[in-house]
């Protein structure tokens, strides 16, 4: 079993920064691709930032020069670091990550596994 723990959502004034932190954990033998969703109120999830292991990173345009994703591959971890926030920014935010996972019969699988979200909200 694989879960993932978020952190660092909150209140926010515009232009203001916030980092939101996933760690990864459980019984995982790899973290393939690890990203970060957004959903505001009555919209759509969509996707925020993306980055695999090697650290080839995707971004949404609406965040590009404002949003950095990284990771630490030695903790199983991404971070989104969000910069010049907007009140449009406000949402929940989720992490997602592709995980290669051991089984009780010695082989391994592909899950995909969503983070609870944590709330992110810019105003003044």
């Amino acid at each position: 079993q694989v879960q993932l723990v978020e952190s660092g959502g909150g209140l926010v004034q515009p232009g203001g920064s916030l980092r939101l932190s996933c760690a990864a954990s459980g019984s995982i033998l790899s973290v393939n691709v690890m990203g970060w969703y957004r959903q505001a109120p009555g919209k759509e999830r969509e996707l925020v930032a993306s980055i695999t292991r090697g650290d080839t990173t995707n971004y949404a345009d609406s965040v590009k020069g404002r949003f950095t994703i990284s990771r630490e591959n030695a903790k199983n971890t991404v971070f989104l670091q969000m910069n010049s926030l907007k009140p449009d920014d406000t949402a929940v935010y989720y992490c997602n990550c592709g995980v290669v996972t051991a089984t009780p019969f010695g082989s391994s699988r592909y899950l995909e596994v969503w983070g609870q979200g944590t709330l992110v909200t810019v105003s003044s």
